[in-house]
């Protein structure tokens, strides 16, 4: 594939037109954008970092990356296989012999590959606080005694934010150091990153971006937290940088693992293992339709894409990667209509860059509300529950189906509302909003049966099992 002979001075003077115009549009208080082309980093920034300090943002602010960390998580796990310290395919109890869930036999069974692709099976929206110390990762790994297994390891995707704690925790056994002190001397440190920071108190040291939830009236209010806990840090509680730095740990992943200077961090086979299809991924609309160690896979008209978004509280994170043509394009955001921003933004920068738009479309209903026959609507009526959220799906008596999201938890913790979305039958595998929330259609696909012909599983991007 051919990119187009649009050069970097071309796309410094789009960055800077169109950035300040999409976060004024779309109610952002600030944001930093950059792009990686012909090994030159281009980047901007535009608007404040905190509504409530007016504090300018730049391009050297650091912004919360959110989950695009599993990305670096991942790349610390295949660092261990290129010294031969880690085999993907062994079951993790051969360095973590500690490791313990419900299941004791998917405890005994789980790999390292199907944490890394999202694939070991057990529920993992889980943010229990372990507090702020050194060994907080190993005490939130000892947490997990009772959490559930939803199904044989290996057998399906469903995303889990605790799988890439437990790897986090297995960098720290091989390594002999905590996960703040490897990620530092393994990726930070040779990456040379200047504008990176591990947790909050490196945050300090630089002009550092606060999120920022709807308010009262919808407008965006500076969030009463910085961070989420230090114990999920491998998942994504904490890291924070540049959109440049991002950049820079892209640009491992396309010049086979080796950074400005020439020297090797990554090997050439791991680069590459982890942009190999590992397990496909239900159609959502949100998520890659594949997902490789780490990353999520697209293939799009200019190539294989690799990609990773990340979202904390209030801030939000896009990244796409299209090795293949040497280019990577990130957005870094602190509030607002994110996904609007994200969308518009990424389409002009492709197609600039590609001659294509690459993003795929959003799932969209299918025309007007409409009742659905008894036969469709039992497969999707029920409970589907997890540890922050049950998602019921119910019939009215005009026969419209209807959505009801009712948080649990820590999702009530952070103020997360329960919400009601009328859905229609879409593609005859799953629903779909008819209202946009964040700016677009929600899809929820549905997995399995139950053996009565209703579906097992509500997937929203995890795997909601039926309780009722």
């Amino acid at each position: 594939m051919a990119r187009t002979d649009v050069d970097a001075q071309q796309i410094r003077e789009l960055l800077a037109e169109t950035l300040p115009a999409l976060i004024h549009k779309h109610g952002a208080p600030g944001a930093t954008a950059g792009v990686l082309i012909d090994r030159e980093i281009v980047d901007a920034a535009a608007g404040v970092l905190n509504l409530g300090t007016g504090v300018e943002a730049t391009t050297d602010s650091l912004f919360q990356i959110g989950s695009i960390t599993k990305v670096w998580t991942a790349t610390l796990v295949m660092q261990l296989v290129d010294e031969g310290l880690l085999d993907l395919d062994e079951p993790i109890r051969k360095h973590l012999p500690e490791f313990t869930i419900a299941d004791e036999q998917a405890a005994g069974a789980i790999t390292a590959r199907q944490l890394l692709s999202h694939q070991a099976g057990f529920e993992g929206d889980l943010f229990t606080d372990t507090g702020r110390g050194e060994d907080c990762v190993e005490k939130y790994v000892a947490t997990l005694t009772e959490t559930p297994q939803l199904f044989t390891p290996g057998s399906q995707f469903s995303y889990n934010n605790a799988g890439y704690v437990v790897l986090g925790r297995l960098v720290e056994v091989l390594r002999g150091k905590p996960y703040d002190q490897a990620l530092t001397e393994h990726l930070i440190q040779p990456l040379d990153l200047a504008h990176t920071a591990p947790g909050p108190y490196e945050a300090l040291l630089h002009r550092a971006a606060l999120g920022h939830i709807p308010g009262p009236d919808g407008k965006p209010v500076p969030a009463p937290i910085w961070s989420m806990a230090r114990s999920n840090a491998p998942a994504g509680s904490q890291l924070s940088m540049s959109a440049a730095d991002l950049l820079r740990f892209a640009q491992l992943h396309i010049a086979d693992g080796h950074v400005a200077g020439g020297k090797q961090v990554l090997s050439e086979n791991s680069v590459q293992a982890m942009q190999q299809i590992q397990v496909e991924v239900p159609e959502l609309g949100l998520l890659g339709d594949a997902w490789g160690l780490g990353w999520e896979i697209d293939e799009t008209p200019a190539g294989r894409m690799v990609s990773h978004d990340g979202s904390t509280i209030g801030q939000n994170a896009f990244l796409r990667v299209i090795p293949e043509l040497g280019i990577a394009v990130t957005l870094l955001t602190n509030g607002g209509d994110v996904m609007a921003i994200y969308r518009e933004l990424f389409d002009i920068l492709f197609e600039k860059l590609s001659g294509k738009k690459l993003l795929k479309p959003l799932p969209v209903p299918e025309g007007e509300p409409a009742l659905v026959d008894e036969q469709t609507a039992a497969r999707f009526l029920g409970t589907y529950s997890a540890s922050v959220l049950d998602m019921v799906v119910s019939q009215d008596e005009a026969g419209l189906l209807w959505i009801d999201e009712i948080p649990k938890g820590l999702f009530v913790e952070l103020g997360q509302p329960p919400t009601r979305s009328a859905v229609v039958p879409h593609r005859g595998t799953g629903l779909v909003t008819m209202e946009k929330r964040m700016g677009t259609h929600f899809r929820y696909a549905f997995l399995g049966d139950d053996g009565s012909g209703r579906a097992q599983f509500l997937h929203t991007g995890r795997a909601m099992p039926r309780s009722t």
